[in-house]
């Protein structure tokens, strides 16, 4: 049954998009259509307030449709074995992936487990590795880390086809987050096909190299470019498995993508599905058949207030709907307290069980591409791509994301996009419970006791090439709100 005689049926006339304009321009009464209705994302691209059906749309399949996302809680925790008991707890009671964020990792927002063998054997003491997924959130020595890892799966001796694991190494969000590389860009260059091959050689199924944009999105970034960011560092991983004479066919599935995911749920929702577009065709350009972009969803940082801190829970449950619906294969929610420090065990009970909800009771993973059709998801979603792919362009060009950034060029940029957005915050952009209707008197909140890490100033002795370093900002902290 189509939908214009279930519409008949049902007894409601076809919808005529004219007729609409018409009624709403009467009911405008003179105030400018443009003004009123239409509004713009960050990049430019254009809001209507009502599309049509689209009848036509391709739907995005999900790389697993008989279970829901990896619902990951992170372990963050300077003490390693408060970690592990968070871990152990987080498990337990329904998390089915943890992701180990390491001190100076980028998106660790100063805290993070120490960067040792012994901290990583000591956070995971207990969990059946078969049967979690696994990722990691690395340093800037991602590659030792990534040895220690091997060598604790090999001490455990677990099958390595029970796995399922990401080593989120991704030296263009390192360098970014850092402001230096203990090689220079050639050398490393040179260097990640041997150690790539090594990987190979151990059939480890996974992400070995992953795109990362969440320090982007966290230090100011528009939709596009944190797309276009993250799919120039996937290219560029695509040349050094061609470097490393891995065939690509075999070597893409092993490249992932995370990004951040904020409480505009329709345009997260896009910038999901637009960047499965675009990594489909990286790969018809690759001449190999497309390749399931793996992504990792994280709800913003940028977009949580230290004022109010319960309507983050708000926020994060909106963002994780989206990334949801836009068809993430693991979510991460930022517990509601991270801005006032380190969460303790009720923020971390509560962001699990909001992606608790969304599988168990809201079922949300029940149909595989819920946007598909929705005219002005898909209107976002191809808008989105246009743009990303200018930026991805534009980055190429400048010879790749570790030159630019080098150079300072995408630095610039996104800079020059959190200006933009703090000025409209500025001049009439509200945050609910911050800039508008503020709680009258703050709510005590707990957090953890634990010290914050500096950032690794560069030095002559370790960085061997520097840049402009890009750290994540919250929104009230761009607009200097009192807390």
């Amino acid at each position: 049954m189509n939908v214009k005689s279930l519409l008949k049926e049902a007894e409601f006339a076809p919808a005529d998009k004219e007729r609409w304009l018409k009624l709403a321009e009467k009911a405008l009464a003179g105030s400018p259509f443009e003004e009123t209705l239409v509004s713009h994302t960050d990049d430019g691209l254009r809001i209507e307030p009502i599309y049509e059906r689209a009848v036509d749309a391709q739907a995005l399949p999900r790389k697993r449709p008989d279970m829901p996302w990896h619902i990951v809680q992170r372990v963050d925790d300077t003490d390693p074995a408060r970690a592990n008991a968070q871990a152990l707890e987080d498990v337990e009671n329904g998390a089915t992936g943890l992701s180990l964020v390491f001190e100076h990792a980028p998106n660790s927002f100063g805290y993070g487990l120490p960067n040792t063998r012994e901290a990583l054997e000591r956070a995971l003491d207990g969990i059946q590795l078969n049967k979690t997924h696994v990722r990691v959130d690395v340093h800037p020595g991602s590659r030792g880390m990534a040895e220690w890892m091997l060598a604790l799966l090999s001490k455990r001796r677990v099958d390595p086809s029970k796995l399922s694991l990401s080593f989120g190494i991704d030296a263009a969000a390192i360098f970014a987050s850092a402001g230096y590389l203990r090689m220079s860009i050639e050398a490393l260059k040179a260097s990640m096909p041997q150690s790539l091959a090594h990987f190979f050689s151990l059939g480890l199924p996974g992400v070995l190299l992953e795109a990362d944009g969440r320090v982007f999105h966290n230090a100011g970034a528009t939709e596009a470019q944190e797309l276009g960011i993250v799919l120039s560092n996937a290219t560029s991983h695509l040349r050094m498995f061609e470097e490393a004479r891995q065939a690509l066919v075999y070597a893409a599935p092993h490249i992932g993508f995370a990004l951040s995911v904020d409480q505009d749920q329709f345009m997260s929702i896009a910038k999901i599905r637009a960047l499965r577009k675009l990594w489909s065709r990286i790969a018809e350009m690759c001449s190999i058949p497309p390749s399931w972009a793996t992504v990792h969803a994280e709800t913003s940082y940028r977009m949580m207030t230290v004022k109010d801190p319960e309507t983050n829970i708000l926020r994060t449950t909106i963002a994780a709907f989206a990334a949801a619906v836009g068809g993430a294969d693991s979510i991460s929610i930022l517990p509601h307290t991270v801005a006032r420090g380190l969460p303790d065990a009720f923020a971390r009970r509560i962001a699990r069980n909001q992606q608790l909800i969304l599988t168990g009771e809201s079922h949300i993973d029940f149909v595989a591409d819920p946007a598909r059709g929705a005219g002005g998801i898909e209107a976002l979603t191809d808008e989105l791509c246009e743009a990303a792919w200018k930026e991805f362009q534009q980055i190429e060009n400048e010879g790749g994301a570790l030159n630019s950034l080098a150079e300072g060029k995408i630095q610039a940029r996104v800079l020059a996009s959190r200006e933009r957005r703090a000025d409209a915050y500025r001049n009439g952009r509200a945050i609910v419970g911050t800039t508008i209707f503020p709680a009258p008197k703050e709510r005590p909140v707990e957090t953890l006791r634990a010290e914050r890490r500096p950032l690794v100033e560069p030095t002559a002795n370790h960085a061997k090439i520097v840049c402009s370093r890009i750290d994540p900002v919250r929104i009230d902290e761009s607009l200097e709100v009192a807390s």
